[in-house]
């Protein structure tokens, strides 16, 4: 007799579920403050990044002004 196609779904779904239940359980979750160090750390290279970013815009900027103006 052949499954309904709800229940090879269900059975699916099921097996589902218990694997991310089985693979959370494998987690080593960050503590707070780890977290927070982390979060900082990543804030000040992402300002970094964007500073830099910012500068190099602002450079090609001015040579470009100062190409575009000389014609």
């Amino acid at each position: 007799m052949a499954k309904s196609k709800a229940a090879v779904t269900e059975n699916r779904l099921q097996r589902f579920a218990r694997e991310i239940r089985t693979e959370l359980k494998k987690v080593v979750w960050p503590s707070r403050q780890e977290a927070i160090n982390l979060t900082m750390i990543v804030a000040g290279v992402s300002v970094a990044v964007g500073m830099f970013l910012g500068g190099v815009d602002l450079v090609f900027k001015k040579l470009f002004e100062m190409i575009i103006g000389g014609f």
